[in-house]
């Protein structure tokens, strides 16, 4: 009988953060707190950045954005953001968007299946993705099962369930 197997990867739906990106430009357009402020968003490649004329008021339009990243399925370990930094007399916040599984992080979750995963599955690491397999597809389930209840700073996805 053949193995099964899944894969593990970290990818972004690029279509809904564009539309996340897009709801809090139009919701920190309407609100009467951020008028005035100079608060903006704007998505370029792999960064979104956020400005505003104070440190509070670039957190809040972080907060605006996250909230929508997550009404959209996107999870926030995805988002990589730094520090609020002067900018002239504006506040800038960058966020990059991390996409696929870094080779340290794919090596803890690979020692973590080796460890407290069940016997005979194996799990090869793949460029940016970790190729899990076992001839029992129960076995596979229970490390789906145990990779979601731990919390790693990567956003994981399983696809290719064969």
């Amino acid at each position: 009988m053949a193995d099964s197997s899944f894969d593990v990867v970290s990818k972004l739906d690029r279509q809904e953060i564009d539309n996340a990106v897009n709801q809090a430009v139009k919701e920190v357009g309407q609100r009467y707190d951020f008028r005035g402020t100079g608060a903006s968003i704007t998505l370029s490649g792999d960064e979104i950045v956020m400005v505003a004329n104070a440190e509070e008021r670039v957190l809040a339009v972080l907060d605006v954005l996250q909230s929508k990243l997550i009404r959209r399925g996107i999870s926030l370990k995805s988002l990589d953001v730094g520090e609020p930094k002067q900018s002239g007399k504006d506040m800038r916040l960058a966020a990059s968007l991390k996409e696929g599984i870094a080779t340290e992080d794919a090596k803890k979750i690979s020692k973590l299946i080796r460890d407290e995963g069940p016997k005979g599955v194996k799990a090869r690491i793949e460029g940016d993705e970790l190729r899990v397999s076992s001839k029992s597809r129960d076995d596979l389930q229970s490390v789906i099962t145990l990779l979601k209840g731990k919390d790693l700073d990567v956003a994981l996805q399983f696809v290719n369930y064969r």
